[in-house]
């Protein structure tokens, strides 16, 4: 008698809506190789960001602006490949799709095609509406992405709290509104006031994500490096760290490199 093996249910965004009707919380967290992701997906995590954070935390880079779309497509591939259940979703970078939506439509095929993505994410409101709408009538799901916008470092001058005052406020309101009009399927938002938070996410159908943004959205966002302590110079409120693997990786190099110098790696146990 053969013995059916169950099938991992995929996550799409039809199901993200679902956990969004039902209040059950969608959880989301970014990575950017094969071999993390392979053990986040793994996990049961809901959604996969391979975010243009990569700059940051796997290229050293000050900001996410230098990375190319060559190069998200190469994290994406990666990250793809190791991804059986997770939604993964692709940050275009700067510079890929805000001089027009043609080549925001070009850009979103390609991270498709070539990465094999489920989804795109593009920061922005009304600056770029024409694009989100270009590459949602090719079939391509997109997810918005307001508040503290990291491509947009330069203009605001600092990663302080976004929308605390009114105008900023109302204008945060109406662009979320603007890009579920468009189709988008969720919106990430980061780093913006909790009650802001929450009355968006009252306001709107589909799901939103937040880092930094409090606990009355749909689902809860953190780069991977941050949350596991890899990453130790990077302390905003809004992080809580899950692991201190940066003590427990140089532990462990500490270790290796005492054993090399010792003669005692590799063992009488450990040739051929």
């Amino acid at each position: 008698m053969s013995v059916h093996k169950q099938e991992l249910k995929k996550i799409t965004t039809h199901q993200l809506q679902e956990m969004k009707n039902r209040g059950e919380k969608i959880a989301m967290l970014t990575a950017y190789d094969y071999s993390m992701a392979k053990i986040i997906d793994g996990t049961g995590i809901d959604v996969i960001l391979v975010g243009d954070s990569a700059s940051n935390v796997m290229a050293g880079h000050e900001t996410t602006l230098p990375i190319t779309l060559d190069q998200m497509i190469y994290h994406a591939a990666s990250v793809v490949r190791a991804v059986k259940r997770a939604l993964v979703v692709v940050d275009l970078p700067f510079g890929t799709y805000q001089g027009s939506s043609g080549e925001a439509l070009r850009s979103a095929i390609r991270i498709m095609k070539e990465a094999g993505a489920h989804a795109v994410k593009l920061e922005g409101g009304s600056e770029i509406k024409d694009s989100v709408e270009r590459i949602l009538s090719a079939g391509i799901p997109v997810m918005g992405h307001l508040g503290l916008t990291p491509q947009s470092i330069y203009k605001f001058g600092t990663y302080t709290v976004r929308a605390k005052e009114e105008e900023e406020a109302n204008k945060l309101m109406k662009d979320a509104k603007l890009l579920q009009d468009c189709g988008c399927f969720g919106i990430v938002l980061e780093k913006i006031p909790a009650t802001l938070a929450k009355k968006v996410s009252l306001s709107l159908h589909i799901p939103t994500i937040g880092i930094g943004a409090g606990p009355d959205v749909d689902g809860q966002v953190l780069v991977m490096q941050d949350m596991l302590g890899i990453n130790k110079e990077f302390k905003p409120r809004f992080l809580r760290r899950y692991a201190d693997l940066h003590a427990v990786i140089t532990e462990a190099v500490v270790h290796y490199v005492s054993d090399v110098k010792a003669k005692e790696f590799p063992s009488e146990e450990e040739k051929y």
